[in-house]
């Protein structure tokens, strides 16, 4: 890679992860190409971007993104994305499948530096939909229990007129 390759992906990183809110930063140590596909295919469907990264030109973009203390050593894959529920339960989702091979190593999410457990706090609530879902459950309650009763008096009423 030469350096003007170089400085476009330190551009490109940098933009990205100055536009992102969530960073995890993972060890793929191990893992064939047909696995990191998996990955990168799951993370799309969740508006989330995954890359290899080469440490010095991802502790750059880090930099220039105004992100500090997400330490970068050995072999290390970025993945991120706006949504922290969304990428976390990506990332963690997989980490459980791909246990041998694939460890979270570090997070950026919502303004600091965190580690695992933070990330699976993140994988384990519900997401964006599931929590939409319940809120319009309980939006819809009222009415649905106002609907009910009306139909119970109604075979009240029936029952009544007909004995």
């Amino acid at each position: 890679m030469n350096r003007e390759q170089k400085a476009q992906v330190i551009d490109y990183l940098q933009n990205e992860f100055a536009n992102s809110n969530t960073i995890i930063i993972c060890d793929y140590k191990g893992l064939k190409h047909r696995e990191l596909e998996e990955l990168r295919d799951a993370a799309r469907e969740k508006e989330a971007k995954v890359r290899v990264v080469k440490n010095t030109l991802a502790s750059i973009a880090l930099k220039g993104a105004n992100i500090e203390g997400i330490e970068l050593k050995d072999t290390n894959l970025a993945v991120w994305g706006d949504d922290p529920i969304s990428v976390s339960k990506v990332v963690f989702d997989y980490a459980k499948e791909h246990k041998d091979n694939f460890k979270i190593k570090s997070a950026y999410i919502d303004g600091e530096v965190t580690g695992v457990e933070k990330v699976e706090s993140f994988a384990n609530l519900p997401s964006r939909e599931e929590l939409l879902g319940m809120l319009l459950s309980v939006w819809t309650a009222p009415v649905r229990n106002f609907a009910i009763g009306l139909d119970a008096l109604r075979k009240k009423k029936e029952e009544e007129g007909a004995a």
